[in-house]
């Protein structure tokens, strides 16, 4: 086992395929906006906001998800959108990552002057400006380093309430007298259909996502939303096996196409298994996780960001990442929320590393899941000239910073 210095680890070039827009604001720039727009914050100092807010630990997923009504209130504008995405390019690229995939709802973002459209604009020119100003540099220009690229996700919600926009209060209204699972499902088709047009006007909209409540609310519910993106060359990714147990992983993937899964905690958890036609839990599991590693559906994993969630995971040693390493799955080391879960992508890598006791070849192995697993705004062959790229650089630096082998 090797043990990667911190200097290392934050040199080489990495992605972040699993990145919440709305949980990734600098704190500076949450309170200069709250200030602005007159949204009550409980502090406005940097170090308020950690002790009352955006903490190291939550007491449980309540107390982890409250600090998005905050950073939610001051994204209803486009130039604080442009902004914050921007920023989080700058905050990305200094650590050394160099391509990250930003999902977002842009539904929660909507008001009675707006449109999905314009937030979805608003996003990808931030995005853009923040890597076109590390693409300029020299280090880019004469090669020694590689450019930033990104990704867009959008992100539907299993289920709303009025209260969340006036887009989703709009819509509750329009079909108060139809099942609740009809109109999240309406709201997840309405939003693909915005993010093909998108794309065909060449935005980077990379990707389809479904996040919110999991248990009680399963992915099949927005089959039709998923075969639409299917139907139309935009990627899958689904938050499954978060809260909920391996048969939310197979149904993602079986009736949602999921080219990735978010998260995937529970993915070995066969006491949660619910149907009581799957009698041999055990193997279940071992031929899901099996079917995984062999299809090369990534699985998004965001550490710390379980441990602050998932009361029944109290310590690194009991996160499943070491043994999604064993069984050869595409495993991608991702952040979740950088300002919710108070990390990076660094930070993050750091921790799997030396919890998981992984090998140099691990390590190359998870950072270059990401490269390989990235849903790349363009051809398969500029996706592959960027990874090839991307390692070429890994490997000089570790053969500048780790000369000794393991």
């Amino acid at each position: 086992m090797k043990t990667f210095t911190p200097e290392f680890i934050r040199a080489i070039p990495k992605t972040d395929l699993h990145l919440h827009l709305d949980g990734s604001l600098r704190l500076k720039t949450l309170i200069e906006l709250a200030r602005k727009a007159k949204v009550k914050l409980p502090s406005y100092t940097e170090a308020g906001l950690r002790k009352l807010v955006f903490k190291d630990t939550y007491k449980d997923l309540p107390e982890y998800l409250h600090g998005f009504m905050y950073t939610c209130s001051v994204l209803q504008d486009l130039d604080n959108l442009s902004r914050v995405s921007e920023e989080l390019v700058e905050d990305n690229a200094a650590e050394g990552v160099r391509y990250i995939e930003v999902r977002f709802a842009p539904q929660l973002h909507v008001t009675p002057a707006t449109s999905v459209r314009d937030v979805v604009r608003a996003v990808a020119q931030g995005l853009s400006a923040g890597a076109k100003a590390h693409n300029a540099t020299r280090s880019v220009r004469i090669g020694k380093d590689i450019p930033f690229r990104f990704g867009l996700i959008l992100c539907a919600m299993r289920r709303f309430k009025r209260g969340m926009s006036p887009y989703f209060a709009d819509l509750l209204r329009l079909m108060e007298y139809a099942p609740k699972d009809d109109v999240y499902a309406a709201a997840s088709l309405e939003l693909v259909r915005a993010g093909v047009e998108l794309a065909r006007e060449g935005l980077p909209v990379v990707g389809f996502d479904l996040a919110g409540e999991e248990a009680g609310y399963p992915p099949a519910d927005h089959w039709r939303a998923y075969k639409y993106a299917h139907d139309h060359f935009i990627r899958k990714t689904v938050h499954a096996g978060e809260a909920y147990g391996p048969e939310s992983i197979w149904q993602a993937i079986t009736q949602c196409h999921a080219n990735r899964i978010g998260h995937g905690t529970f993915l070995f958890a066969h006491g949660m298994i619910k149907d009581p036609e799957i009698k041999d839990r055990q193997k279940y599991v071992e031929d899901l996780a099996n079917y995984l590693a062999s299809q090369r559906i990534g699985i998004e994993v965001c550490v710390t960001s379980n441990l602050q969630t998932i009361p029944s995971i109290r310590s690194i040693s009991q996160h499943p990442v070491r043994k999604m390493i064993e069984y050869g799955l595409s495993v991608s080391i991702c952040t979740d929320n950088r300002l919710v879960s108070n990390t990076t992508v660094s930070r993050e890598l750091q921790l799997v590393a030396e919890s998981a006791r992984v090998t140099r070849e691990e390590l190359r192995r998870l950072v270059f899941a990401g490269f390989k697993g990235c849903f790349f705004p363009g051809t398969f062959n500029e996706r592959r000239s960027f990874v090839e790229a991307a390692a070429a650089r890994y490997d000089a630096l570790e053969r500048r910073m780790l000369p000794s082998a393991d």
